[in-house]
């Protein structure tokens, strides 16, 4: 019985990179063994172990056969003669096909180190093509490893899944586990490249697979091309360190530009209500968080006004601030910002400029705050006119601001 660690983690620090998490695999031990020396099984159907003291899992070493199309159509064999090079084998990319034995050993039988050395992610073997998971998990290394290039023959080998339609067979929860970690990552735009490249996008986001050919004006948006543009707006929130919402919100509030008339074009008129429209089924299809979903939701709709917030009554100014809920969930203003932050600069020639319009907004979030809504409440004799005399009194208090910061 043999325990290495495997994987990632055998990666990174051949990289020079943090190590967050360790696996392990297991060589030469059946189930009963592993009970025995106090380990917990996982799953009934699954090799996994956990750790008796550090709770950390430990797979058995295995070989895995394609059973069915999508990601769960794999029949599993682990025992004692499961050699660690079949284990190996069946990992996606060399660069995580390598093993630390205990006294320090390197076992790389596939050129995993080589290819690190030549910052390139190449598949294993042709079983990569079995798991449609793949697809999103090196498109979402390209975001991370921001250097690394994929191989012609993986990137081809992607396509043909593409083709094939295994992509089809992606489970909601799988696809947007892997789009979230990817939209966290140093430079987004590259997952979403990879995805083009290969074709899934077309499959797994056809409501952002649209927007590339997409003209804008030239005068807000030089870089015209409103998929360009997408990609450096989520870069940009990247580069803010926006959290996960933001960059979801980033990455959908144009969706509605995908579907504007062609006789219309390059103006987008109406684009923030169509934006709306597809973003519902879409987080629907791909199950996201209410979280992430709300505040994309919110910048889709308000991410025009809230750029143009000197223009705006104050009438206007409190409705929006009122439909975003700013009284109880200010930090979820703040995510709204940011991601209308990067929407300002992810245009080419504005990623220096100040995004002026956010502290005026925060100004406008402090004054209708200072408001006691109780001491109004207390003064209406019908209850019924509370709710009125609140936001009256929220939209004196913004034409003050405005008569100050005009």
């Amino acid at each position: 019985m043999e325990v290495l660690c495997v994987g990632g983690a055998v990666r990174d620090e051949l990289l020079g990179l943090a190590i967050k998490d360790r696996d392990w695999v297991v060589v030469g031990a059946t189930p009963e063994q592993m009970v025995a020396k106090g380990f917990r099984p996982v799953g009934k159907d699954f090799p996994v172990f956990l750790h008796p003291e550090s709770n950390a899992e430990y797979a058995l070493a295995r070989t895995e056969r394609k059973t069915a199309p999508g990601y769960k159509g794999f029949a599993f064999h682990a025992s004692p003669d499961v050699t660690l090079e079949q284990d190996l084998a069946r990992r996606d990319l060399t660069i995580n096909a390598m093993a630390r034995r205990e006294d320090g050993t390197l076992v790389d039988p596939y050129g995993g180190q080589r290819d690190l050395a030549a910052r390139v992610m190449r598949h294993v073997s042709p079983a990569f093509s079995e798991d449609p998971v793949r697809i999103l998990r090196v498109a979402r290394f390209a975001a991370r490893f921001t250097d690394f290039t994929i191989a012609p023959e993986t990137l081809a080998l992607m396509s043909q899944m593409v083709t094939g339609g295994e992509v089809d067979h992606l489970v909601a929860e799988r696809v947007w586990q892997e789009l979230a970690r990817g939209l966290m990552e140093a430079r987004p735009s590259r997952m979403f490249e990879v995805l083009r490249d290969c074709g899934a996008l077309k499959t797994i986001l056809p409501e952002v697979d649209a927007l590339w050919g997409v003209p804008q004006r030239a005068d807000h948006h030089p870089e015209v091309d409103t998929g360009i543009h997408v990609m450096l707006v989520i870069d940009m929130a990247a580069s803010l360190q926006a959290e996960l919402p933001a960059r979801f919100a980033a990455l959908t509030h144009d969706l509605g530009k995908g579907v504007t008339p062609a006789d219309i074009l390059p103006r987008h008129v109406g684009h923030e209500q169509e934006s709306v429209k597809l973003l519902g089924p879409l987080c629907e299809r791909l199950r996201v968080p209410a979280d992430c979903r709300d505040v994309a939701m919110l910048v889709a709709r308000f991410h025009g006004d809230l750029g143009r917030v000197r223009e705006l009554r104050a009438t206007t100014i409190v409705k929006l601030l009122e439909s975003c809920d700013v009284m109880r969930r200010p930090e979820r203003f703040e995510q709204i910002l940011i991601a209308c932050e990067s929407d300002y600069r992810g245009r080419t020639g504005f990623e220096s400029r100040r995004f002026e319009a956010a502290d005026q907004w925060r100004t406008f979030c402090t004054a209708i705050r200072a408001i006691d809504a109780a001491a109004i409440a207390k003064k209406c004799e019908n209850p019924a006119h509370i709710p009125s005399a609140i936001h009256d009194a929220r939209v004196a208090a913004i034409k003050m601001v405005i008569d100050q910061t005009r």
